[in-house]
């Protein structure tokens, strides 16, 4: 990545040190919370945790108690609260909460390793990690304006994120198969659509060291999030056994 940030848009060194250390951030952040969340996952990816913590025996079998729904539900909050008061909390806070979404998230995707085999896991995180570096560097590189595509993509991912909520409850494989196309679509345009967006950042040199730490942060997190969605919405697609 390094060599792609020396060849596009920064024509000094000291642009291109800038560009680099900015982006070493991000890339930073978002690795420490897949990293985070990838190893809670891991850990307490099985049905003994599951159905000690997560649900409730009842004449129907196990049904998802209300630790449960807060667990999957909380970080919509939590990432509201980042994008929306990025500017007025500290970094120290934003990073705790950025701490805690990518703690909660990593529980929340415990269940997939009672979903899927290890094997499917693996397979589909490699995929999307390709599939995620491909579309992080064209967004760098291209010369075109993505602006209108984000906008007409952040329409979809909100309609996509409306219709995930509805299917949690109503459990149609129709409905979550489509929802899983769209999901791939959008996530990866999305993904080239931020990295140009960050590539201005980076390119900005009247932000300041605090705003520009902040931008990071919310840069990876972003980042992070597009990755879990898309590996996600590639699970369901090619990860059934």
């Amino acid at each position: 990545m390094s060599e792609i940030i020396d060849n596009y848009s920064f024509d000094t060194a000291e642009k291109q040190a800038a560009a680099r250390q900015f982006f070493g951030k991000v890339y930073g952040f978002m690795f420490f919370a897949l990293i985070v969340s990838g190893a809670i996952a891991f850990q307490y990816g099985t049905i003994e945790f599951y159905t000690t913590y997560f649900s409730t025996l009842t004449p129907k079998g196990y049904q998802p108690n209300a630790l449960f729904y807060v667990v999957v539900f909380s970080p919509i909050g939590i990432a509201l609260l980042l994008q929306t008061m990025i500017n007025r909390l500290s970094f120290p806070l934003l990073f705790g909460l950025f701490s805690l979404y990518s703690i909660l998230i990593g529980f929340a995707l415990s269940t997939i390793f009672i979903q899927y085999s290890l094997g499917s896991i693996a397979v589909t995180l490699g995929v999307t990690a390709g599939t995620f570096a491909v579309m992080a560097i064209m967004g760098y590189v291209t010369k075109i304006d993505l602006t209108k595509m984000g906008s007409i993509l952040y329409m979809a991912f909100i309609g996509i994120f409306i219709s995930s909520i509805v299917n949690f409850f109503l459990k149609s494989e129709a409905f979550d198969y489509l929802i899983s196309i769209l999901g791939v679509i959008v996530f990866t345009g999305l993904t080239a659509y931020h990295m140009q967006r960050l590539k201005q950042f980076a390119h900005d040199s009247e932000l300041s060291a605090d705003q520009k730490n902040k931008l990071a942060l919310l840069g990876g997190f972003t980042l992070y999030v597009l990755f879990i969605n898309l590996f996600l919405s590639l699970l369901r697609l090619f990860g059934r056994d």
